[in-house]
């Protein structure tokens, strides 16, 4: 457990690093932010009952999503990951004495946590000076904060594992370029990156809740708002905790399939 602490630790300090970087992306997101919230509104005004959430709860959940982006974002993998397995060099990380999936899955949420350390403080200080209805509203109750940040957890643990997936499913391509951009699409859709899962037809809504994807943010940025009841919410934590372990399991039984069979420069 030690070296893959320090794993997380050296690759925490490194992301932290990347000050410039945060900064500019703090800036892409006030904007991102204000347009999806200015859409919403003029949808809002013209019919404000046939909505499924009220304004501050998807007001809400629109800061969330870009104050914790990089939590939550499945095309925030490792191009260094993937460039290993292409060029070869992964050949170096097979010869390090460490189980191969648990060295990835803590760098990979390292860097996701350094990178939202540093963005999220700024988006949710002036999200919350905001006018009303235009900023970030308190969580419904104490109870639903305590049930976010659980979900939350949950939710990061969950796109890192659907990430080391796709990490080892390269394995078995020549390119992962095809691979990425499917899950990417995929991943945006169904998980409520693009439009909050609510806003789905009803039948559409209840599948989309069932797959892995819902388990990312969807289920956390509902959960502050308070746009789910008592039920919504159970069957939203043991889904999450159900494919936190079929996706981590299935991973892990690919990778070691993957070290078998994999090829480097002929040898």
């Amino acid at each position: 457990m030690k070296k893959y602490l320090s794993f997380f630790r050296l690759r925490f300090a490194m992301g932290l690093q990347y000050r410039a970087a945060a900064l500019a992306g703090v800036a892409t997101q006030f904007a991102w932010g204000f347009m999806e919230i200015m859409i919403f509104r003029a949808f809002y005004r013209a019919d404000p009952a046939s909505f499924p959430m009220s304004f501050s709860a998807t007001v809400s959940y629109l800061w969330l999503q870009q104050a914790f982006l990089a939590l939550f974002a499945a095309w925030m993998m490792e191009n260094e990951i993937f460039d290993s397995i292409v060029d070869g060099n992964i050949a170096y990380e097979l010869c390090r004495p460490v189980d191969l999936y648990n060295m990835w899955f803590s760098r990979s949420i390292a860097t996701r946590l350094s990178r939202a350390v540093l963005r999220c403080f700024p988006i949710l200080i002036v999200a919350a000076f905001l006018p009303k209805p235009y900023g970030i509203t308190p969580p419904a109750s104490p109870g639903h904060f305590l049930l976010f940040l659980v979900t939350m957890i949950l939710g990061l643990l969950m796109t890192v594992s659907l990430c080391e997936l796709i990490y080892i499913l390269a394995f078995f391509t020549i390119s992962p370029a095809g691979l990425r951009l499917m899950f990417d699409s995929a991943a945006d859709f169904f998980a409520g990156a693009l439009i909050p899962l609510p806003f789905f037809p009803e039948k559409m809504r209840q599948v989309m809740e069932l797959l892995p994807f819902a388990s990312m943010q969807n289920v956390p940025l509902r959960i502050y708002g308070g746009s789910m009841t008592g039920y919504e919410m159970q069957k939203a934590v043991f889904l999450q905790v159900f494919w936190l372990a079929a996706i981590t399991f299935t991973g892990k039984v690919l990778c070691l399939l993957a070290q078998r069979r994999v090829t480097v420069q002929g040898g």
